[in-house]
């Protein structure tokens, strides 16, 4: 039974773009959406501790980047509900726990993946902020950890999470994390994917939302698992050939619109460009994650040389987004 202020489940996540450290900012997210109107974004992991106890404001978004959700990181549940609720408040449009990240900083403040080996008290997290919001309240995972990597492990996590926590939604990254002996890029690298896993996962636990991560690097590898499965979720692929995003709406979502033009979405982003310089950003922070829109198509090196060398000159403006655009758009 769903708890009375609990919305039903969530409409399945069937394409969405990974949370990324250091990578999906509110300049990164703002950029994406103009390639895709339905794509699900994620914020970065934000800590607890950040949102309650640090200067700066680490709710901040734009209201465009909709819908957006925001991972939290952390092991507290009273914490974690207090996160929810404020995330909740400033309209975001779920709360994701994360259980996948392996690096030895987000292990030693006890979260990320190493919680997978808790599952009763990843349980009784996501029970205390689905208490304390109507939005979907999800779980990212791997599919183990360490020597615990059975599918009977699996399943016992997955169905105490759900049962015990009421979590519905579940983003499962289809490799086991190492929590020692691996760097987090060696975790998204070395452990081999398993997909049938995954598969089977869904097969066995129907009632639950389920979206597969890891390894996805096109459209058609992301229509052919949801075939299996209700969601997919893609990270690296997605910030490093964002132009992948422009066609999601049509080939993934089946919507009737064309898909986006990279040029006019480059054009687009001139008022929130002209904006964030205003207020002090400089532009190659913004300009840094619009390095790969162009790849396979002539020209699209010298966009990327010229962005490099010049967006990060002291007044660099729009101008240096028109010559870059000029070195491709002449090709095209």
């Amino acid at each position: 039974m769903l708890p009375e202020n609990q919305a039903t489940a969530f409409a399945p996540l069937r394409f969405s773009v990974a949370p990324m450290l250091d990578w999906t900012d509110r300049h990164c997210r703002y950029f994406l959406r103009l390639l895709s109107r339905n794509t699900l974004l994620y914020t970065e992991m934000v800590t607890t501790g950040a949102i309650i106890h640090g200067k700066g404001d680490y709710l901040a978004y734009n209201e465009e980047e909709h819908p957006l959700a925001l991972q939290l990181g952390g092991s507290d549940p009273r914490a974690l509900a207090q996160c929810a609720r404020l995330a909740e408040e400033r309209g975001y449009d779920e709360i994701n726990l994360n259980v996948g990240c392996p690096s030895d900083r987000v292990q030693n403040g006890r979260f990320g993946a190493c919680l997978m080996g808790e599952a009763d008290l990843v349980a009784d997290c996501v029970a205390a902020m689905r208490e304390v919001v109507t939005v979907p309240v999800t779980v990212k995972t791997r599919i183990g950890i360490d020597d615990q990597d059975s599918y009977a492990f699996l399943c016992d996590f997955v169905g105490t999470v759900a049962q015990k926590g009421g979590c519905e939604t579940f983003i499962i990254h289809a490799r086991k994390a190492w929590l020692s002996g691996l760097s987090p890029k060696e975790n998204r690298e070395i452990p081999p994917l398993d997909y049938p896993r995954v598969y089977q996962l869904k097969r066995d636990f129907p009632g639950l939302t389920m979206s597969l991560n890891g390894g996805i690097k096109s459209l058609a590898e992301a229509r052919a698992h949801l075939e299996h499965m209700d969601g997919v979720m893609v990270g690296r692929e997605a910030y490093q050939n964002p132009g992948m995003l422009a066609a999601v709406d049509r080939d993934i979502f089946g919507t009737t619109e064309s898909c986006a033009d990279p040029v006019a979405v480059v054009r687009a982003m001139y008022p929130y460009i002209e904006r964030e310089l205003s207020r002090g950003c400089y532009l190659g922070h913004i300009t840094r994650h619009m390095l790969g829109l162009f790849q396979g198509i002539p020209g699209a090196r010298q966009w990327r040389r010229h962005l490099s060398e010049n967006a990060h000159k002291a007044g660099a403006d729009i101008r240096v987004l028109e010559q870059a655009l000029a070195l491709v758009a002449d090709k095209r």
